[in-house]
């Protein structure tokens, strides 16, 4: 089997640093490039709750700067000779990270099993659950320590 493209899609919950320590070795092994994916919530697509489109861009760009901030502190412990690509969407989590995974035709999908929790589970359902069911390629899940 050969991995080129890692997809790491990260909620930047607890999980984050122990997933991305799988990544990346497996990265390594592999001489694959590591795609980093945070998808935004679009509050507006599922819910019914709209608002000004200017109160949303603004509040999506505030989410967007801190999202680029923490996707910037998890690429800085890959170790640099591995390809590491950051990217934000605004979306549903898990159609994101699967259509995101057929554009860019990536051969491995290493997600956390333990993302947010609560209510937002209990509404949403679990990102890592859908997508590990979806997916067309082969997707490794990593529990919480």
């Amino acid at each position: 089997m050969k991995i080129k493209k890692i997809l790491f899609p990260t909620d930047f919950s607890e999980t984050t640093v122990h997933t991305a320590a799988f990544a990346a070795d497996l990265a390594g092994k592999y001489g694959a490039s590591i795609y980093i994916l945070h998808v935004i919530y679009d509050i507006t697509r599922d819910s019914g709750i709209y608002g000004s489109r200017m109160d949303l861009d603004s509040l999506y760009l505030e989410v967007r700067k801190s999202a680029e901030t923490e996707m910037d502190r998890i690429a800085s412990a890959f170790a640099e000779n591995l390809e590491v690509r950051k990217v934000i969407r605004i979306g549903s989590p898990y159609s994101d990270i699967l259509s995101f995974a057929d554009e860019e035709s990536i051969d491995l999908i290493v997600i956390g099993s333990h993302g947010k929790k609560g209510l937002g589970e209990v509404l949403f359902g679990s990102t890592a659950h859908k997508v590990i069911r979806r997916a067309k390629c082969p997707v490794l899940t990593v529990r919480e320590r």
